[in-house]
């Protein structure tokens, strides 16, 4: 049961029942019962201790029977043994939504993680949604609701909604948050996700109006195509912000293709949330730097940014750091740099970054920001104030909060120091505008800003439908091979995929003996190619089973000895089928095209520059397949192999539309046929304009 109106509880619930409510303040219950009974939630709160007793005004029930109506959200805090018999009792009772705060299940181990499923069992038998086990609870500062056992003072009401699969950080942030002077809208702690997920909690906290900016704590992804289509829709409505942790990838499974090499988690995960539009922070501390800017800033209109500072060297790590971030000094037009000229001391640099001087008043900081937010080549402005030397922070911060309120463009602050710029920073903090210890980081919070604007910008698009291609045929070719898993596709096999789905290959068929390579080549036409036909021979070149521009039978003959005696001395007691004899194609630039399943989001697509060398140039980029417009755009201009087939130096602009058709058919390829394990054109041959692309060597397999 995935709707969202069995999560309605979890948010508005009529009544809630803490069962291991306790009067011990030695013990976690007690900090969970005063939690609820003091958060101001205007419901009902019922308490159940076996064992009787009250807190204040609220008497502690025997069982959870007893409890009288209204009450749709229980919270349990009691040893993980006694779990199941209270969730039946929950679910005899009516109650649907319960949250398993105790330990003890999945995360200990084999017998741990039973218990859990005997406890998802009880729940799906009753209807009852879970969040848990091994949880913190989830709050509200709004409604308000607090179902934690987090110690006081808890967070407090702010925009930023934190979901987390940790608790020890739901904890940390809470403490964090306060410090920085940004609060939460909601927290939710979901632990081992017995039933409730990441996923699931983003439709319902996208569509609460307290929450302007979604930040997660992942440590994996449950369901990812589901995933996917959820934070597409939830980032729409709200900026959606991931830590995700774990990206080490130990024991990668073995692979056969370079795409296999070079595809793992992270690149499937990078390419998931590039569709969605979710914005993936690299540390904790990003991942809130963020939050404030989004929360609190206006989306710029585009990447020109002006710096404004007192001092030079702060001035250039701001620049610095804004080019690496892909945004860039806006050109001042000449009546914004004549206002400040006129205004600042003749040694001031009136050029971007402007550079007042240490002499800088508050009423200069002032000025020269009206300026800059009046020019139109300006679309946002990062301010940095050193520690002062002339005039007090706090006094600049007063200064500046009037215009930044009014003039319609996102600043942020870098405030440089500790102690000296404290009451600039209560300042600022107080009236909802970012400011970061260094350049650097206001920086990072203004190219968040400009990334937002543009996923904004661009129109949603979802991958289109591909014409003039054979899906039924396709089937038929895999049904005729009669493969077993793991195994490896002939060249026959793969060139019948390819060209049900419209991917041309050059004339090419398998010989088994010289005399049939021969024949072959005839048929053809001279010059031709030969490459050795071998499963356990992952890549030709590496054993010299590779042969081009044979053009005559003496030349094939020979050629065809010469692979298998190469093979044979590299790979002793390697399978050999024969050689592949295939029809020499024109000149032009080479690419690698291919498709691997991830375990966790369905087919990836990988672009790049081919070759043998493609794992060490790693020029190559990633897209859930199939993928979208903006999707086969984002490779070819990720990638030098794409840029360059507009033509570079003496080399001659190749067919790009031929390559964009092949990316479209073979990721959906890849997603009508997802027993293909990996299926990679390395190289692509990508011809002059209008002469299309062919698919010079291609390599397939099957899932284990």
């Amino acid at each position: 049961m995935n709707d969202a109106a069995s999560l309605v509880p979890f948010f508005n619930p009529a009544g809630v029942v803490i069962l291991g409510a306790t009067q011990n303040p030695t013990k976690l219950g007690f900090v969970l019962t005063r939690n609820l009974a003091q958060c101001g939630y205007r419901g009902a709160v019922h308490f159940v201790n076996p064992g009787g007793g009250q807190y204040r005004d609220h008497p502690f029930h025997r069982r959870v029977a007893d409890v009288p109506d209204p009450v749709d959200l229980a919270m349990l805090l009691i040893p993980a043994p006694a779990v199941p018999q209270a969730l039946t009792e929950c679910g005899q009772r009516g109650i649907r939504a319960v949250i398993i705060a105790s330990g003890g299940f999945r995360e200990t181990g084999p017998a741990g993680a039973e218990l859990e499923e005997t406890c998802l069992t009880i729940a799906q038998k009753y209807q009852m949604r879970l969040i848990g086990p091994n949880c913190i609870g989830l709050l509200d500062t709004h409604l308000p609701l607090d179902t934690t056992f987090l110690p006081p003072p808890g967070p407090t009401p702010g925009d930023v909604a934190f979901i987390s699969h940790s608790g020890a950080i739901c904890a940390a942030v809470t403490d964090w948050a306060r410090g920085q002077g940004f609060g939460l809208s909601r927290l939710i702690s979901l632990g081992n996700q017995a039933d409730v997920c990441e996923t699931d909690m983003l439709a319902p906290v996208a569509a609460d109006s307290d929450t302007r900016v979604i930040t997660l704590y992942l440590e994996g992804v449950r369901d990812g195509r589901r995933f996917v289509a959820e934070a597409a829709q939830a980032a729409r409505q709200k900026p959606l912000i991931v830590l995700k942790v774990g990206r080490s990838e130990s024991g990668r499974r073995a692979v056969a293709s370079h795409t296999g090499a070079l595809a793992g988690q992270e690149s499937a995960l990078e390419a998931a949330f590039r569709r969605a539009g979710v914005l993936r922070a690299d540390t904790s501390e990003a991942l809130f730097d963020w939050a404030r800017a989004l929360a609190w800033c206006a989306p710029p209109a585009g990447r020109g940014v002006a710096v404004l500072t007192n001092a030079g060297g702060p001035g250039i790590t701001a620049a610095d750091a804004l080019e690496g971030y892909g945004l860039y000094l806006a050109d001042l037009q000449p009546a914004t740099q004549q206002a400040l000229v006129a205004m600042l001391p003749p040694a001031a640099s009136t050029r971007n970054p402007v550079d007042m001087l240490a002499s800088a008043t508050p009423q200069d900081y002032a000025d020269a920001l009206h300026l800059l937010l009046a020019d139109p080549g300006v679309h946002s402005v990062l301010v940095i104030v050193p520690p002062p030397l002339m005039s007090a922070a706090g006094g600049v911060a007063r200064a500046l909060i009037p215009l930044i309120h009014t003039g319609g463009k996102p600043v942020v602050v870098a405030l440089m120091g500790e102690r000296m710029i404290q009451e600039a920073v209560e300042h600022f903090r107080s009236e909802r505008i970012p400011e970061y210890r260094f350049p650097e980081r206001a920086a990072s919070a203004l190219a968040v800003l400009v990334q937002r604007a543009e996923f904004l910008a661009r129109e949603e698009t979802r991958p289109g439908p591909v014409t003039g291609v054979d899906p039924a045929g396709a089937q038929a070719i895999l049904n005729e091979l009669q493969l077993q898993p793991g195994e490896f596709l002939p060249q026959k096999g793969v060139q019948g995929l390819l060209a049900a789905y419209g991917i041309a290959t050059p004339p090419a068929a398998l010989a088994r003996t010289a005399a049939e390579a021969v024949a072959l080549a005839q048929g053809m036409g001279f010059p031709v190619a030969l490459k050795i036909a071998a499963p356990d021979v992952v890549h030709k070149s590496d054993v010299g089973g590779l042969l081009l521009n044979l053009t005559s039978p003496e030349a094939v003959s020979l050629g065809f000895a010469m692979l298998l005696d190469r093979v044979q001395a590299a790979r002793p007691g390697a399978t050999i089928w024969g050689a592949t004899v295939q029809k020499m194609i024109p000149a032009g630039q080479e690419v690698i095209v291919g498709c691997v399943q991830d375990p966790q989001f369905g087919p990836v697509l990988m672009f790049g520059s081919g070759g043998v060398e493609v794992e060490g140039l790693q020029d190559v980029a990633f897209a859930l397949a199939p993928p979208t417009a903006d999707e086969v755009d984002y490779l070819l201009a990720q990638t030098w192999a794409g840029r360059k087939l507009a033509g570079y130096r003496s080399l001659p602009p190749a067919d790009e539309a031929a390559v964009r058709q092949v990316l479209v058919r073979l990721g959906q390829l890849a997603a009508d046929f997802p027993a293909l394990a990996e299926i990679e054109i390395n190289p692509l041959r990508v011809l002059p304009a209008g002469a299309g692309a062919v698919a010079l060597d291609v390599r397939a397999r099957l899932r284990s």
